[in-house]
C-alpha cells in the first residue's frame, strides 16, 4: 500500500447481490477513489450476525462473500489497486472492538439513529449486545487500518461519529495512535425503488441487480411504478418523483431522447410502454459491460477465493500492527 496516500475503508455486508442503488450510491464512487487513495473494501460478514443468529442464515456467508467480490470486479474494483478482504478472517478486529467497547456507554450506543430504524424494521423489541455494539465493531474496522475517510450514505454518518469519538477518547486516554476519520458522503444519494418506495432494498425486492440478465431487466422495467394519476397515454403526466424518469436521468446517456420523452410525457403525447421500453434499452446498454466483465470471472471460484485470501492477509497485517500499538499504549504489552 502507498503510505503517502490517505486511506479509505468502506464495504458491504454479504446479504445478497448488489443492485443499481448500490452503484449510484457507492460503487461508482469507489471505482474512482481507488486511483486516488489506499482503499480497503470490507466484506463485513461479522456484521450480518446481528440479524443472522442461526446456522441456516450463517452457512451461506462464504458463498455470498464470493458473490460480492464478483459484483465488485464486474463494476471495475481492481484487487491490484485495492484490498478486498473478509472481516471474519481478521480476528484482531474483534480484539480491538472489545477494547473500544469500554470507551462507549450504553446510552451513547442507544442514541445511534440507525439502531432504532433496524429495530423498527425487523420488529426487534430488545436489541442484542451484538446489535448494540454494531457501531463499535464498525469503529474497529475503520481504525484497525487507520482510515482517514469513510465513504458512507447519509444514514450511516452517525456510525462514523461514534468512531470519531472512540479515536479521540483513546488518543486522549492513552496515546496519539489514531487519525480521527471523516465521513465522506457520496453525491449520488439513494436510488428510488422500482415500486416507487424511498430506495431500493433487497428485503423489499424492489431492485434491479447488477447481475440481472437482459430479459429480467425488461420484465422489471415493464412492471415499474410510474405516475398513478395518469390513467391513459393522452393524460398529462408528472415527471417529478416518477421512478421511470429518475432512472432515465441516472442511466440513459441519450440526453436528447430523455428530454424528448419528458416533453411528450407532460403533454400526454407518449405512453408508458414507449418510455419503459427505452428505459430498458438504456439500462441494458449500461449493464452490458458489467455483464461482460462479470462473465470473465464467473465460475472461477479458486481465483475469487484467492482475491479474498490475499486481501485478508494484507488487512490482517495492518490490524496486527495497530493492535500491537494499542496494547503497548495501554501498558499491556
Amino acid at each position: 500500500m502507498n503510505t503517502n496516500k490517505k486511506r479509505i475503508l468502506t464495504g458491504d455486508r454479504p446479504t445478497g447481490p448488489l443492485h443499481l442503488g448500490h452503484y449510484v450510491g457507492t460503487l461508482k464512487n469507489r471505482v474512482r477513489l481507488q486511483d486516488e487513495y489506499d482503499c480497503f473494501f470490507i466484506i463485513a460478514d461479522l456484521h450480518t450476525l446481528t440479524t443472522a443468529s442461526n446456522f441456516e442464515k450463517t452457512s451461506g456467508l462464504n458463498d455470498r462473500a464470493i458473490d460480492l467480490v464478483l459484483d465488485y470486479l464486474s463494476v471495475g474494483i481492481d484487487p491490484a489497486k485495492s484490498v478486498i478482504y473478509q472481516q471474519s478472517r481478521v480476528p484482531e478486529v474483534t480484539y480491538l472492538s472489545s477494547i473500544f467497547s469500554n470507551l462507549v456507554t450504553v446510552p451513547r450506543a442507544l442514541r445511534v439513529p440507525t439502531l432504532k430504524d433496524v429495530m423498527r424494521d425487523l420488529k426487534i423489541e430488545q436489541p442484542s449486545l451484538g446489535l448494540l455494539n454494531y457501531p463499535v465493531l464498525q469503529a474497529a474496522d475503520i481504525l484497525m487500518v487507520k482510515a482517514n475517510l469513510v465513504p458512507v450514505g447519509k444514514d450511516q454518518e452517525s456510525h462514523v461519529e461514534v468512531t470519531r469519538e472512540i479515536a479521540r477518547d483513546f488518543n486522549k486516554g492513552f496515546a496519539e495512535i489514531f487519525p480521527v476519520p471523516e465521513a465522506m458522503i457520496g453525491e449520488g444519494g439513494t436510488l428510488v425503488g422500482t415500486d416507487g418506495q424511498a430506495k431500493m432494498s433487497k428485503s423489499i425486492g424492489n431492485c434491479i441487480y447488477l447481475s440481472d440478465d437482459e430479459e429480467t431487466v425488461n420484465k422489471k422495467v415493464k412492471g415499474m411504478y410510474t405516475d398513478p394519476t395518469r390513467l391513459k397515454p393522452t393524460d398529462p403526466g408528472h415527471i417529478e418523483g416518477n421512478p421511470v424518469f429518475i432512472y432515465h436521468d441516472a442511466f440513459n446517456d441519450n440526453l436528447a431522447e430523455v428530454a424528448d420523452l419528458k416533453d411528450r410525457y407532460v403533454k400526454g403525447q407518449v405512453g408508458d410502454v414507449e418510455v419503459k421500453t427505452k428505459l430498458a434499452l438504456a439500462l441494458n446498454k449500461f449493464l452490458t459491460p458489467i455483464r461482460e466483465k462479470r462473465a470473465m470471472y464467473e465460475g472461477k471460484t479458486d481465483l475469487l477465493n484467492q482475491i479474498i485470501e490475499e486481501g485478508s492477509k494484507k488487512a490482517q497485517a495492518e490490524a496486527a500492527k495497530t493492535l500491537d500499538e494499542v496494547l503497548k499504549a495501554m501498558g499491556i504489552r
